[in-house]
């Protein structure tokens, strides 16, 4: 008959069991104690980061002003813009802390359970499969599309969010490439002229692609993206398999969509464009010509005999856009008239206006 019993060390680090061996019905019995090697203790939870501290906001904010926290930190901690050492680790908590605040599912997850149970590990976590990848993956969160004519608000638009949106994830390389995640978008700004003309914007580009080696390193790349005369807002520019590339899987595609700027002038109605013109009451009732702007740079006179009346239109015939089906032609001008009212009229003149208008 053999006894077993066990006596265990603190916190499990050691197991000590001893032995009873009775032999036979002498009951004679000899005892051994044997060590066994050492159980190291299980792996403690994942430590919670609270996000909402991150960003310095409170658990009740909104979008915008999780937004305006994230522009004002992502700022100051840019490895690109902060010499700190520990600028890219602060940055990577700030974005990963902004990608679940600004996502609604992701916030309705960590906000009930935390993130522990959430399924987010926090920034730095040495058992993330992601930060065994390659050291090219360190610096992805500031692989950014670099435009001249644009300033550090690139930093936030749709695509610069998430530049990398699979990084998250553990990939293999088995059975070759992987099929390449959605288009990587991001707006091209473009002015009324630019559309009246047509355009040829230059754009610098740093992304992310796979070497021989299988790794990952920054590459740097210009564009020409074609603005076409008359494209509207909201046209897509698509660059198959340029964008950025995570290891096992074909590059992204790039894509760019036409954003209009805020004209000084005019805005656009279709391949229509309105000026706005402002004419005093004498000039609506008596008649006058108005030295109207164009957008290529002229001026028209735009003669007006008949009584304006407030938010009246008068056109201008083929000074608009380029038509997209038709570029050749050209939309109209549209001349928009506010009126402008005096304070106040003398005794003399209202009797005198009076009687011109008796018979009005």
């Amino acid at each position: 008959m053999v006894l077993i019993w066990t006596q265990f060390g603190v916190k499990h680090k050691n197991v000590k069991c001893k032995v009873r061996v009775i032999h036979g019905e002498e009951g004679l019995a000899s005892e051994e104690v044997r060590e066994e090697p050492e159980v190291s203790s299980p792996p403690s939870s994942p430590e919670c980061v609270d996000y909402y501290s991150v960003l310095g906001v409170s658990s009740d904010s909104n979008e915008e002003e999780i937004r305006r926290a994230y522009k004002r930190l992502a700022l100051r901690y840019h490895p690109d813009k902060n010499p700190d050492a520990d600028a890219e680790d602060k940055f990577k908590q700030i974005a990963q802390a902004y990608d679940v605040l600004t996502d609604p599912e992701k916030r309705s997850i960590y906000d009930q359970q935390g993130l522990t149970k959430g399924g987010v590990a926090p920034a730095g976590n040495k058992s993330d499969p992601s930060h065994s990848s390659s050291k090219a993956d360190a610096h992805s969160w500031h692989m950014f599309f670099n435009f001249d004519l644009d300033s550090d608000d690139d930093l936030f638009n749709p695509f610069l969010r998430n530049p990398l949106p699979h990084l998250s994830r553990n990939h293999g390389n088995k059975g070759g490439l992987k099929p390449s995640g959605v288009a990587e978008v991001h707006e091209l700004l473009v002015s009324l002229e630019d559309i009246l003309m047509g355009v040829t914007k230059r754009v610098k580009v740093t992304r992310l692609r796979q070497t021989d080696k299988h790794a990952l390193r920054p590459e740097e790349r210009m564009f020409d993206v074609e603005v076409k005369k008359g494209w509207k807002e909201g046209t897509r520019i698509t660059f198959p398999k340029e964008g950025h590339q995570i290891l096992g899987h074909a590059p992204n595609d790039l894509a760019f969509v036409i954003k209009e700027k805020k004209h000084t002038h005019f805005r656009r109605d279709g391949s229509h464009i309105v000026y706005t013109t402002t004419i005093t009451l004498r000039e609506a009732l008596c008649g006058c010509t108005v030295n109207i702007p164009t957008l290529d740079g002229q001026m028209k006179p735009l003669p007006c005999n008949d009584v304006i009346k407030p938010g009246s239109m008068r056109r201008l015939i083929g000074e608009g856009l380029p038509r997209v089906k038709n570029p050749a032609q050209r939309g109209d001008l549209l001349v928009e008239f506010q009126v402008v009212f005096p304070d106040r009229i003398p005794p003399s003149s209202k009797e005198i206006i009076k009687h011109s208008l008796g018979q009005c």
